[in-house]
């Protein structure tokens, strides 16, 4: 077992089977401090959230924009962060291996590695070796690592592939398992009585409540990129008023967040 220290260590430590960490995703330093200042313990990125700030879609960010996002992101808040950290930004277990070793200078906590190249899933067996060599360069550098079984939000309906790929992934080293597109409580539990590791699950549209997916055992809770997608969709709607009423209603929710806003931006 690997031994973490500094913010890896109270990373990991967080992951609690059945008392979840709830971990949303900043999209910028802005939300990331506000999340902070509201009390989560840990924050994770989101690959599109972050590409949302610059205008652009998901998996349109090149490494060094994601690694600066990082370090960003690290350094304005106390809590640990990790990094969606898409495939690696490479597909040979090697360059995975060096794209991970870099992110261990950003002051991350963590990242996840997918087995999804950006236009298929990755062969099992390339991606276990994938999961292996970044598992080694995410430890040497003290980064915890979660691999993600991409299956299931890729539209490849076939949960016993994920949960094989997961098993595999667990004991080619990955700290923590991810199998995104989880909808039902039923295919929570089956990913976790299946792995060792703790289990990650995205809350997406529709799936069982927080609550829920603790009870069947998830040790971390995540969002993606909804936040963002949330935020942009008060700047439609406060955007559309101004054009189409000629009202400004949407000072009511600014007045009643600006003490929080403040707040997390003046610490």
């Amino acid at each position: 077992m690997t031994t973490f220290s500094g913010k890896a260590a109270e990373f990991l430590a967080l992951h609690v089977p059945g008392d979840p960490l709830l971990q949303p995703n900043a999209f910028d330093v802005g939300s990331a401090k506000i999340l902070a200042a509201l009390g989560f313990k840990a924050i994770a990125t989101t690959s599109s959230g972050a590409a949302g700030t610059f205008g652009r879609l998901d998996g349109r960010m090149t490494r060094g924009e994601v690694l600066e996002h990082c370090t960003a992101l690290s350094e304005a808040v106390a809590v640990p962060v990790a990094a969606d950290y898409e495939n690696g930004f490479a597909d040979e277990p090697m360059l995975v291996a060096d794209s991970v070793a870099r992110a261990g200078a950003t002051g991350l906590a963590g990242v996840s590695i997918e087995d999804w190249s950006g236009s298929a899933i990755y062969d099992r067996a390339l991606a276990v070796e994938r999961v292996r060599a970044a598992a080694e360069a995410a430890h040497a550098n003290n980064l915890v690592l979660t691999a993600r079984a991409e299956n299931l939000i890729h539209g490849v309906d076939d949960l016993d592939d994920a949960i094989a790929r997961a098993q595999a992934f667990g004991a080619a080293g990955a700290d923590v398992i991810f199998v995104p597109g989880l909808r039902a409580i039923e295919q929570v539990r089956a990913v976790v009585s299946s792995v060792d590791a703790p289990v990650n699950v995205l809350v997406l549209q529709g799936c069982p409540a927080v609550g829920e997916v603790a009870a069947a055992g998830a040790a971390r809770i995540s969002v993606g990129g909804s936040l963002m997608y949330a935020a942009y969709a008060a700047v439609i709607a406060a955007a559309t008023e101004l054009k189409a009423a000629g009202t400004y209603g949407y000072w009511d929710a600014i007045a009643a967040a600006r003490d929080t806003i403040r707040g997390a931006f003046g610490a």
